[in-house]
């Protein structure tokens, strides 16, 4: 068979000629040969394999530029990039997902306004930080309060004035008087805060490339917890003697643990492991999960930075939240396990109990 006219080539891989014309002068597709004279595309049979290619990778919504990078990969190589390319469209899906349902219950009026009148639940809790056993600094920062629920983890040399910094900037969310029809718009203004707050700590010490911080936040609301999470802190949920893990973690290796290049157990001992893909530092994508989380009475929420929940197992977790009552007994607990298993990193968590107010 010889050369195919770009209006043939097109219907044969299913790519329009404008399009040809596109990637042909991206270098992602040219043609096998040009008339001197007419100027007239000409494709040979054999590109439209990798036509088709373009056409697929097109309709999953890929950039051209990480097409092009594909296009250059053998067969194996590329089967790889597809899949970590969806495992990312999935997390952004799940992350936008999160958005929408907090949308939905938020317009629906579903969360009631944070005022003093809504005494028929309130939380319980205790928090701890410490610096392990090998650190020379800690990095955590913790908060507990009636309204506010929160861990940060700083990275680089300003990392522990970010992390105060990031959390600090939520503080004053520590009040009864946001109204249920503001509460969305006050969160995103409280991470926009918290993103300036850490900025700022980063310039003022001379470092803003190398200083971030997780964040991971929940608000109390009367009858429901609203979540920040921007990280690999994590938050754990113990409902009727289940313990859930109700955050994702934004590392690289549960990326990868997603699109199925690592299992939960390489990914443990993985050098990686500790790359954050999301943080709030300067550079780094700072898109936040946000949700909004039903309580019930009796629910224990526990968060923590990755100074207990990569130290201590979670059948440990799940003990000391399931058989030690009390917030305050039930941390210190925790920070002593991951102590006793080395304390390789800082250790930082809070426990919050739901409990029905007596009237």
């Amino acid at each position: 068979m010889g050369l195919l006219t770009i209006g043939a080539f097109a219907k044969a891989s299913r790519l329009s000629p404008k399009a040809l014309r596109l990637y042909d002068e991206l270098g992602l597709l040219p043609p096998a040969r040009v008339d001197p004279v007419t100027g007239y595309r000409l494709y040979a049979p054999e590109q439209l394999d990798q036509a088709r290619l373009v056409a697929w990778l097109r309709r999953l919504g890929m950039p051209l530029a990480r097409i092009q990078q594909i296009c250059a990969l053998d067969a194996v190589a590329a089967a790889q990039e597809v899949r970590a390319f969806w495992a990312q469209v999935e997390a952004d899906t799940a992350a936008r997902r999160d958005l929408v349902a907090f949308l939905i219950d938020h317009l629906s009026g579903k969360n009631p306004a944070m005022s003093p009148t809504a005494k028929s639940l309130a939380i319980r809790y205790a928090a701890l930080s410490d610096q392990g056993l090998v650190r020379e600094s800690n990095q955590d920062t913790v908060y507990a309060g009636p309204r506010l629920l929160a861990v940060a983890d700083g990275c680089g040399s300003q990392g522990a004035p970010a992390g105060a910094a990031a959390i600090g900037a939520l503080k004053h969310l520590e009040t009864d008087s946001i109204p249920a029809d503001g509460l969305l718009n006050v969160l995103e203004d409280a991470i926009e805060q918290a993103k300036q707050a850490v900025h700022m700590v980063a310039e003022g010490g001379g470092s803003p490339e190398g200083t971030g911080t997780t964040l991971t936040a929940m608000l109390w609301t009367g009858s429901q917890l609203a979540l920040v999470h921007i990280g690999d802190s994590r938050v754990y949920l113990l409902r009727d003697g289940e313990l859930f893990q109700i955050t994702h973690d934004h590392t690289m290796v549960q990326s990868m643990i997603d699109d199925g290049r690592l299992t939960p157990e390489e990914a443990a001992s993985h050098p990686q492991r500790s790359l954050l893909i999301r943080a709030l530092g300067q550079g780094a994508d700072t898109t936040p999960d946000m949700r909004l989380h039903d309580v019930r009475r009796e629910d224990r929420y526990l968060l923590c930075s990755d100074g207990l929940s990569t130290v201590v197992p979670a059948q440990d977790i799940h003990r000391v939240l399931a058989e030690i009552s009390e917030p305050e007994p039930a941390v210190h607990e925790l920070v002593a396990l991951a102590n006793s298993s080395g304390g390789p990193d800082n250790i930082s968590c809070v426990v919050a109990d739901v409990m029905e107010v007596q009237q």
